[in-house]
């Protein structure tokens, strides 16, 4: 196909050329797993083989464990102590003492209770290949070239280094949610192992009971002295309010509040009630004064509906209205009747709007009423404001002293009560610790896990591999599928051409009695005539229809077959292209149309005497040059370049080349032109505007997706008579590793049958 706009390439740039997808492709992930799995296959044989040799060549180890249960209920007074009435947060106490047993004090008590410097059997050397003393004593560079006694350790380092041992073999798990805390040691002696699990829980119980009598001793001691300063500022600061209420004369009333205080809050309640009196008022009056005003005859006043003149009006009004408006249906309303009841309705209607005007009278008179008293008690308000805002002054200081007196006084009775606490609890030095699991001899091994060490060397193999295998996808940076092509560069992928392998004929063998006859050639140049019915053979059919669709108003097509690169199979392609239009009965020829290296020529036409640039420059006839193959009656001008030919692309775009072209379309149905890789040379830009299609040729899985690319955005014209791309030397056993559902290739067995030869 070709694109609309001849100016517009149909690439898009900023397509990435990587394998990046905008979601997870399974089918391209189980693709990727079949490519790779060798990889992941052979890093997890070698990462299991390492796994075996270190089973076999570790040490094992025993481990012992003991259980360790937190009472809290006997240390809450060493909690109030410490915190003023406040518990620790039992999250945080439990993991505290995870860190206490695995602390250096802890284990500094544990190596000489059991005088583990002097044990040969703690201090016995660990053989393990994979050991981590063993690959610390290989990283130390110093011990390599230091003598025995520089190197030799003194007492004291001796114990640091006794006590780091066994603070790095201990292990403190909490069970769950509980308060009991499970402590193990690992050793190579079994023995050893219940001995120092044993010693870890006995010495972590005396030291609990050593920190609470020093922490209890502590607390009475500084409690006593504290004691004696807070009675005396208890005392102090409640001789203080005392005297400054007598001074500025803050009287209380019962309930403990000012005088003052208690006035003024009565006002205000009685202003706000009559504030909503005044509104009340005010409103009845505004409404009845709306109604008189608006005229409105059937309004509703709540005054009006409980006066009997006043109903007995209305009544009277709609009896009137109604007759009025009979006799007005039936004899008009200039009937004596009806004007006089009319004038009898204006009565009753004057008469009620009096009766209104005495009932606004009234509302006016309590509206009166309650302002007076609203503002006789917003004057009683801001008096006694006035009173209370001088004595609220006064009061804030009184306030400050009175919370100084309340605070010393708390503290005073707090420090006595945890005082007494401190001494009792000092009488009766309990631990808040107890063993519940006695540390026992271990009768088996708890390392290695053997088949879990293989296990898990095969599964860090397996994400090494993993990991070698989304590299090396990750680097694929070549054109691998038709999918590809028609995603990378937007463009009809005409087939694949499996690799061939050029090892049959001597390419220069040629008929001794026909010179004017194409060479045999080599398996790559006659593998379309051997195997009419492959895969190969297909493809090139597919170019065909490809070329016949997209030039069908041409009589004579001129073909293009080009490449980005040297060396990707396009001459091959070109040469077994132009013999399968031959051998489809068409008249073909083919043109060598690469001057600097013309690897057509070399393959099927290296004893030519002349050819293209003679035909070029010296205007030879087209006949006297052709060679002719006489098993498919091919045409092919070869290219003899006895020097290098520097304007290759001048000739090509020259009027000698149109002549040329001109006058094989008379005699041909086809013209294919080998040309130049884009890459390197302009040539193929030169001849574009001769050319009616072009079949861009690509090698499988070696020339780079970006190359491509960067080629066909720099030839925009040539671009868009690209009729499709052709992936050569395909190797089928790495081919089918990129199958994936759906596609063409993935379906590859059900119709290879119409392959066979």
């Amino acid at each position: 196909m070709l694109s609309p706009d001849k100016l517009t390439p149909r690439i898009d740039p900023s397509r990435d050329t990587g394998n990046e997808a905008d979601f997870i492709d399974f089918d391209k992930l189980i693709a990727i797993a079949r490519r790779q799995w060798r990889i992941v296959a052979a890093c997890a044989f070698a990462f299991a083989i390492l796994g075996v040799v270190y089973v076999l060549t570790s040490v094992p180890v025993y481990t012992a464990d003991t259980s360790v249960l937190i009472d809290r209920s006997d240390n809450q007074v060493i909690n109030q102590l410490a915190a003023f009435g406040q518990l620790d947060d039992d999250e945080g106490t439990v993991l505290s003492q995870v860190e206490l047993l695995k602390s250096d004090t802890i284990a500094y008590a544990v190596v000489d209770k059991l005088k583990l410097v002097d044990d040969p059997v703690f201090n016995a050397p660990k053989n393990s290949l994979f050991s981590v003393a063993t690959l610390k004593s290989l990283m130390n560079f110093r011990s390599w070239f230091a003598d025995d006694a520089a190197v030799a350790p003194d007492p004291q380092a001796k114990r640091r280094a006794a006590a780091e041992t066994v603070a790095g073999n201990i292990d403190v798990e909490r069970v769950g949610k509980s308060y009991v805390l499970d402590v193990s040691y690992t050793s190579q002696s079994p023995d050893l192992a219940r001995e120092i699990a044993a010693a870890i829980a006995d010495v972590y119980m005396v030291d609990k009971l050593n920190s609470k009598y020093e922490a209890t001793r502590r607390a009475g001691e500084w409690l006593q002295e504290r004691i004696e300063e807070l009675r005396q500022q208890a005392l102090d600061t409640d001789l203080a309010v005392q005297k400054f209420r007598s001074e500025h004369g803050l009287v209380e009333s019962g309930s403990g509040t000012l005088l003052s205080e208690q006035q003024l809050s009565e006002l205000n309640s009685q202003l706000i009630t009559a504030q909503a009196a005044t509104a009340q008022a005010e409103a009845k009056y505004a409404r009845i004064k709306s109604i008189i005003q608006a005229k409105q005859t059937d309004a509703i006043v709540t005054d009006v509906l409980d006066s009997s003149i006043s109903n007995d009006l209305r009544k009277k009004y709609l009896e009137a209205s109604k007759l009025e408006a009979e006799i007005e249906a039936r004899l008009g309303p200039d009937h004596v009747q009806a004007v006089r009841l009319r004038a009898e309705m204006a009565e009753y209607e004057r008469l009620m709007f009096d009766e209104l005007n005495r009932i606004a009278e009234s509302y006016q008179s309590e509206l009166q009423v309650a302002q007076s008293r609203e503002k006789s008690l917003r004057d009683s308000v801001d008096q006694a404001t006035g009173v209370a805002a001088t004595a609220g002054e006064t009061q804030v200081q009184l306030r400050e002293l009175e919370r100084t007196r309340d605070t010393y006084k708390n503290l005073y009775q707090n420090f006595l009560t945890r005082y007494q606490e401190a001494i009792q609890q000092q009488s009766f030095p309990i631990t808040a610790a107890r063993i519940i699991t006695i540390a026992e001899t271990p009768t088996k091994p708890s390392a290695p896990k053997r088949s879990l060490v293989v296990a898990f060397a095969m599964f860090l193999g397996c994400a090494f591999g993993s990991g070698i295998g989304a590299f090396r996808e990750f680097r694929d940076r070549f054109f691998r599928t038709g999918d590809d092509v028609k995603d990378m560069l937007d463009v009809e992928s005409l087939g694949v051409m499996p690799l061939i392998e050029n090892n049959v004929e001597d390419p220069t063998l040629v008929d001794p009695g026909n010179p004017r006859s194409i060479a045999r050639g080599g398996k790559t140049t006659t593998y379309v005539e051997e195997h009419p019915l492959s895969a190969f053979a297909e493809t090139l059919r597919s170019a065909k229809i490809a070329i016949d669709i997209s030039a069908a108003d041409q009589r004579c097509k001129v073909i293009g077959v080009v490449s980005s690169l040297p060396g990707e199979g396009k001459s091959t392609t070109a040469i077994n292209f132009a013999k399968l239009l031959a051998m489809q009965g068409a008249r073909c020829l083919l043109i060598d149309g690469d001057m600097r290296n013309p690897g057509a020529t070399r393959a099927i036409g290296r004893h030519a005497e002349a050819g293209l640039l003679e035909a070029i420059v010296d205007n030879r006839p087209l006949k006297d040059l052709i060679l002719l193959d006489p098993k498919t009656k091919l045409a092919f001008l070869p290219t003899v370049a006895r020097y290098r030919v520097p304007h290759s692309s001048e000739l090509l775009a020259s009027r000698g080349m149109d002549q040329l072209l001109e006058m094989a379309r008379q005699s041909f149905d086809y013209i294919i032109v080998d040309l130049p890789p884009l890459a390197p040379v302009v040539d193929a830009r030169a001849i574009n505007p001769k050319l009616d299609a072009v079949v861009f040729v690509i090698e499988w899985g070696k020339t780079s997706r970006k190359v491509v690319q960067s080629t066909l955005l720099s030839e925009p014209d040539l671009y868009t008579k690209c009729v499709g791309a052709i992936l050569t030397k395909v190797d089928p056993s790495q081919m089918k590793l990129y199958r994936t559902f759906g596609s063409s290739e993935y379906y590859y067995k059900r119709y290879s049958r119409y392959y066979t030869e």
